[in-house]
């Protein structure tokens, strides 16, 4: 046997040499791989073999391999082993730890690793039943030598963290081996600490002594692992056992940071520490690290290792560079900072009674030195402390806060600049960000989420100390106000003179635009009105409209200003007028050199701003602005008839700017005067005999806007297609825009007295009138018509019209593609170039805005007109002939905003007559419709996934990336589709009730949560019941069945989110209503059966898996009763055992038997259908690793077949230890 063994060895390392060497040609190193799987798997020479190879004689590589063959034997293999053979092999495991392995600075960390898996693998198997004495074995092992010591410290970590992190093992075991450790934890954790602290001592006397490196490098190594093994256990274990001996383990990692080869791991200790939930009465002991000498430690550690975070790349270069230990080693340290203000303010003002420290000066000093560094990533980590420390009832008010809050406003003057691209150096960020990002795409999306947390942060510290705030903001812009425009060496591509993003005056208008609003919106709500700075505030608007720019990226940054400080204006309202005129200057702002080139991305910013900027104050403050109408209107109309080169969008912007003050008028007559004369243009283009023939007729529409023609892009766009595009584009905008901001008075009396209200509703509610309605009415069958019209050009006769420029206009457009996959759009220094568009770019966004703002239109009018609109004659036939005509030829991004915008919103705002009238005729087809098509799609979709391996077996299928691309957005799209339709399912059937708040969700009891697999299911979950609509859909029997059948069908379609969703909510409400009535056998059945083939989908995402395991439940209790059906169905589960189904189903059918527990119940059930679990694919080609459990440690045990079978019944005997003098 010795010699084949030999034999069998010599060619195994050949086998491992040929696959590790990288000259191997690929199909030898297959051989050799499959030779070394089979041997595993079927020799029985695997334990001497693998003793052999694991010489230490041996190459790493092969004592690798030789490691592995003995734990792939311990995995699969254990249960089927003979006593003795496993006493044999634990016994040399144990002679491997012993002198298996080099000294511990010459051992590979692989070769430690396999090492300490080999252990950890039989523990799992047999502690504490058959190992009893495991712990005191490797206690006595640690005295054997540095090596030995790592290896156990190794050991145990892999141990807590298969047990507790992983949890790689069965339930019972987990809690068995759980159990033990958490019993003797007091015990593992005294032998721990002094180890850690024996070897820190060894360690300091040597680290200074030439002759003593090595052995100083070894404690050293030992210290390190055993503070990476206490790393595993201070994350789970008592807290009390962390905060034992008034907290001498976290003064001894606290002294650990001053020590530079220990510091990182000591740290990362002490913050999993401080990080920990639970009791607070057990946090309370965390507050001794607000010590004086505690901070000390921190603060020091942290000016030392910020000191070295900084080195030079060379003696004579002025190059520096990050040295990566000290910088993580820094950031630990913030984070620890966090993590003890976050125990800090759950603690001060809770019922543990903790004071506010003494200190808390020194603690906030060190925090905001983090603040201040130049790492942008240590300021980000700062933010969330900072704002939950301004937002606490208590320490808020305490006098050291307030004054941080104005050094926190001050520091921020710095931080909200965007400095810091890991691709330039002028400024100390750039090398921190060069460790930290990988380009500056990625800087950049970092730093707009650090900026949008940091404006939060900015405005919790507004709150405390609003007039610091305002004279900060007013210092800072003042001062750029003064300061000459700084283009840097980045200026704008296109006009000289001009910024880019990146110059110096850009980036600090920015910063200080952001600090002003979010100081501007806070002032207001926390100062009273006689403290309110307002003659100052008027002084900086005045220096605002006198500000004087031509570079568009500046004069942004000035509007924003003008809307933030227009709140002061309106108390003191001589301003108003100038406030208009610098708006109105901005809406037709032009670079001179610009009129013959397309605009600039900067100056049509420019534009769209002040647009949105008078729309915004026309919205908030129309009263104030209502005594200038005339002057606003008078500027509008003469812009309207100058060149003033308006788009359509502009033009637009200001019609419904003056909607919104016309809403002041509170008189009906005079404002739907007004509205006539504003729209009269627009009706009479929308209504004229030309306009009819274009929209109700394809063919005529594509031949007007110009996509039957075949264009190229050096010809010039301003054809009369183009205008014509333009035409039918201004007045769907002019639409929008009035039915959207027309509106009555939201006072009854002073609606009454402004010839608003028509009579009221049988409950007394009044019904009003809106001035727009007759216009809208007089434009709605034109607008239908351009709806049919437009759903009608995706049937294949109006596709073949478009000309060959013109063939893709009806695809997704790249931008929205990009949404739709998830890309990431690159962001940066955007704003250089005019923004040209290709003719197909133009038709495809003509197309998809046209298509979008139709619906806008419809979906507001309920909302805006109401009982007008819903009493429209023939509503619910003139929208079925138009908005649902040829569905089946209109692609899924198109039918998304037709589901979204129009019809959630029409079934939102629609009052509860017209549901039998109006929604049940549009809702039925419309759910029927959807049914069809999405089951047709996600069956291709599945057959796509099931068939693709198959065929590529058969021949290699080269896909080109656009096509994969293709069918990814597709897939999307319909997932997106699938989305808005259960969305309108659920908002017209479903009305939530949600409970009362539970209490503090950090008072859950850690070691509760630990002993039990997580229950994602809560109790206090909100109850679903039906809506008003859902119970008028109810009564119609085929609407209602189709309502069903699409929740329950959708279940197995292959979308988690909308899975748990309709699971959790839709299913059970629905079908819950019908359980009473005559469900045929068969009905019932095919749900539950939907509901198992959705655990078939989606079971192993464990969400999915709660949700719709409770859903199977609930539907078996309460239908198994009354349908035997649904008993063979659970018989065909693979796998069932029909004995535990034979006792649930007696315990639900017999009302004299005993009833289990609710989570009792769930379990049982979970486990009777856990056959219908489908795995994920990276789990489907797994080998199962079969671990036993072992007599209950704490119960009588039951007999367990299995083991009794096939084990001898002393296994008590196993593992006995060998040095019974411990």
């Amino acid at each position: 046997m010795a010699d084949q063994v030999a034999a069998m060895c010599e060619q195994l390392t050949k086998a491992v040499n040929v696959m590790m060497d990288a000259e191997t040609r690929q199909i030898y190193r297959l051989e050799a791989l499959k030779f070394c799987e089979e041997f595993k798997e079927t020799s029985s020479f695997c334990v001497p073999c693998g003793l052999q190879l694991a010489d230490k004689a041996q190459p790493a590589v092969v004592r690798h391999f030789g490691l592995q063959i003995l734990e792939h034997v311990i995995k699969f293999r254990w249960n089927n082993m003979q006593q003795q053979e496993k006493v044999h092999l634990k016994e040399c495991a144990m002679q491997l730890l012993c002198n298996g392995t080099h000294s511990i600075l010459e051992e590979e960390s692989h070769i430690k690793d396999v090492l300490s898996r080999i252990i950890v693998e039989m523990i799992k198997r047999e502690w504490p039943q058959h190992w009893p004495d495991m712990l005191k074995e490797m206690e006595a092992l640690t005295s054997q030598g540095e090596a030995q010591t790592e290896l156990v410290m190794l050991i145990l970590l892999r141990l807590a963290e298969d047990v507790i992190t992983f949890q790689t093992l069965p339930t019972q075991r987990r809690r068995d081996i759980q159990q033990t450790l958490t019993q003797n934890m007091e015990s593992i954790f005294t032998f721990m600490m002094a180890i850690l602290q024996v070897n820190v001592e060894d360690y300091r006397k040597l680290k200074g002594s030439p002759a003593h490196e090595l052995q100083a490098r070894a404690h050293c190594r030992v210290a390190v692992a055993t503070l990476n093994t206490l790393a595993g256990y201070i994350d789970w274990v008592s807290l009390v056992v962390i905060t034992s001996g008034n907290c001498h383990l976290l003064e001894i990692l606290c002294l650990l940071l001053s020590e530079p080869e220990l510091q990182l791991e000591a740290a990362e200790c002490l913050l999993i520490a401080i990080s920990r939930k639970g009791k607070l009465e057990d946090r309370k002991p965390f507050m001794l690290l607000f010590d004086d000498v505690a901070i000390l430690y921190i603060l020091s550690a942290a000016q030392s290792a910020d000191g070295l975070a900084i080195c030079k790349k060379s003696s004579d270069s002025k190059a520096v560079e990050v040295v990566e230990r000290r910088y993580i080693f820094l950031k630990r340290l913030c984070q620890l900072l966090c993590a003890l203000g976050g125990q800090l303010c759950s603690l001060v003002g809770s019922d543990a009674e903790v004071e506010v420290p003494a200190n808390l000066s020194k603690y906030m000093e060190a925090f905001l030195a983090f603040t201040t560094h130049s790492s942008q990533f240590l300021k980000s980590c700062t933010q969330a402390t900072w704002g939950a420390l301004f937002r606490h009832e208590i320490l808020s008010k305490e006098a050291v806060v307030v004054e941080m809050a104005v050094k926190y406003l001050r520091a921020s003057m710095i931080n909200l600049v965007k400095t810091g691209f890991p691709s330039r150096d002028d400024h100390p960020s750039c090398e921190y960000s060069r460790v930290d990002f990988d380009s500056d795409e990625d800087f950049n999306s970092f730093f707009n989420s650090f900026r949008a947390q940091q404006g939060e942060v900015v405005r919790s510290a507004c709150r405390i100390v609003p007039l610091e705030a305002f004279q900060i903001a007013a210092e800072w812009l003042r001062f750029q106000i003064a300061s000459p425009i700084d283009t840097g060496d980045t200026t704008s591509k296109t006009v000289e003179g001009l910024c880019s993003l990146l110059s110096p005056s850009v980036v600090q208008w920015d910063a200080m635009t952001v600090f002003m609003e979010c100081m501007a919106t806070q002032i207001f709500k926390n100062l009273e009105e006689e403290k309110l700075p307002i003659d100052q505030s008027l002084e900086l608007l005045q220096a605002v409209l006198n500000y004087d720019t031509k570079d568009p990226l500046i004069l942004s940054c000035v509007l924003t200003n003008v809307s933030a400080l227009f709140p002061f204006a309106v108390r003191r309202q001589h301003c108003l007028p100038q406030v208009l005129y610098k708006l109105f200057k901005a809406i037709t702002f032009e670079i001179v050199q610009e009129n013959k080139v397309p605009r600039t991305r900067a100056v049509k910013n420019v534009r769209r701003h002040a647009c949105s900027s008078i729309i915004k104050i026309c919205r908030d403050y129309p009263q104030f602005i209502l005594p200038c109408f005339d002057m606003f209107y008078n500027h509008v109309k003469k812009l309207f008839s100058s060149d003033a080169m308006l788009t359509h969008m502009e033009k637009c912007s200001l019609m419904e700017s003056l909607v919104l003050i016309s809403n002041q008028f509170k008189d009906f007559a005079k404002q739907k005067a007004f509205l006539d004369e504003l729209m009269a243009s627009v009706v009479a283009e929308w209504t004229s005999d030309e306009m009819r023939h274009v929209l109700g007729d394809p063919a005529v529409f594509l031949s007007f806007v110009g996509a039957d023609q075949v264009v190229t892009e050096q010809s010039k766009d301003t054809d009369t297609a183009g205008l014509n595009r333009g035409r039918v584009s201004f007045c769907l905008h002019v639409m929008l825009g009035v039915v959207k901001r027309a509106r009555w008075p939201a006072d009854l009396e002073e609606a009454k007295a402004g010839g608003f209200v028509v009579g009221y509703t049988p409950t007394g509610a009044p019904t009003y009138r809106n001035p727009c309605t007759s216009l809208f009415l007089v434009l709605l069958p034109n607008l239908l018509a351009l709806i049919r019209t437009h759903n009608n050009l995706f049937m294949p006769e109006n596709m073949a019209r478009l000309s060959e420029t013109f063939s893709r206009a009806h695809e997704v457009m790249d931008a929205e593609r990009n949404v739709v996959l998830g890309l990431s759009q690159n962001l940066l220094d955007i704003h250089d170039s005019p923004v040209y568009r290709t003719n197909l770019e133009r038709m495809q966004g003509f197309f998809t805005t046209l298509y979008d703002n139709c619906f806008y239109v419809l979906g507001n009018a309920g909302l805006s007109l109401q009982q007008e609109f819903y009493t429209s004659d023939r509503l619910a036939e003139e929208i079925a002939g138009s908005v649902f005509v040829s569905l089946d030829h209109v692609p899924d991004n198109r039918l998304r905003p037709m589901i979204r915008v129009f019809m959630r919103q029409l079934l939102l705002s629609c009052p509860q007559e017209y549901y039998n009238s109006l929604l049940c005729p549009l809702l039925g087809p419309l759910f029927a419709y959807m049914l069809q098509r999405l089951s047709a799609k996600w069956q291709v979709i599945n057959q796509r996934t099931s068939v693709n391996g198959e065929e590529e077996e058969e021949e290699e299928v080269v896909c080109q990336e656009s096509q994969v691309t293709q069918e990814m957005l597709e897939e999307q799209l319909v997932r997106l589709l699938t989305r808005e339709v259960l969305d309108l399912l659920s908002v017209s059937c479903i009305s939530r009730k949600v409970p009362e708040p539970a209490a503090n969700k950090e008072e859950a009891d850690e070691e509760d949560m630990m002993m039990d697999s997580v229950q994602t299911a809560s109790p206090a979950q909100p109850t679903e019941e039906l809506t008003e609509l859902g119970k008028c859909l109810m009564k119609h029997e085929n609407i209602y069945m189709t309502l069903l059948t699409l929740s329950f069908t959708s279940l197995s379609w292959k979308d988690t989110t909308n899975c748990h969703r309709t699971a959790s909510m839709v299913c059970w409400t629905l079908l819950r209503q019908v359980v009473g009535g005559n469900l045929l056998p068969e009905a019932v059945t095919w749900f539950y059966t939907s509901v198992l083939r959705g655990l078939q989908v989606h079971g192993q995402h464990e969400v999915c898996n709660s949700t719709l395991s409770q859903l199977a439940m609930v539907i078996y209790e309460n239908l198994r009763p009354r349908y035997m059906e649904l008993r063979a169905v659970m018989t065909q589960i693979p796998n069932i055992n029909v004995e535990a189904l034979d006792q649930y189903d007696h315990r639900l059918m017999d009302p004299s038997a005993q009833k289990a527990g609710d989570k009792k119940r769930r379990d049982q059930f979970k486990k009777l259908i856990a056959g219908t679990v489908g795995k994920a694919l990276c789990q489907q080609f797994r080998k199962e690793v079969h671990i036993r459990n072992l007599p209950s440690l704490f119960k009588k045990p039951k007999p367990d077949k299995d083991v009794l079978n096939s084990e001898a019944l002393g296994l008590a005997a196993l593992f006995s230890p060998e040095n019974k003098a411990l």
